[in-house]
């Protein structure tokens, strides 16, 4: 597969090489400009949820503890 003769060719390529490939790839998916807006809308809006009380807030903990529990290692 075309990916996997990539995926090694670039594997063998020098960090500083594979720094700016890694550079070059996430800017390529960065979010347009209606992304951004919509994701900071997001933000704004799961805040205010916090803020006024609505959101159930999880620690982090018992979130791990969940994933664990259904997804446990092999």
């Amino acid at each position: 597969m075309a990916i996997e003769k990539v995926l090694r060719e670039v594997l063998a390529l020098s960090r500083e090489d594979r720094e700016r490939l890694w550079d070059a790839l996430q800017e390529s998916l960065e979010p347009d400009e209606e992304g951004e807006k919509a994701w900071a809308a997001e933000v704004e809006r799961r805040m205010k949820e916090v803020d006024e009380g609505r959101a159930r807030l999880i620690p982090h903990e018992e979130v791990l503890a969940e994933l664990r529990a259904r997804f446990p290692s092999r």
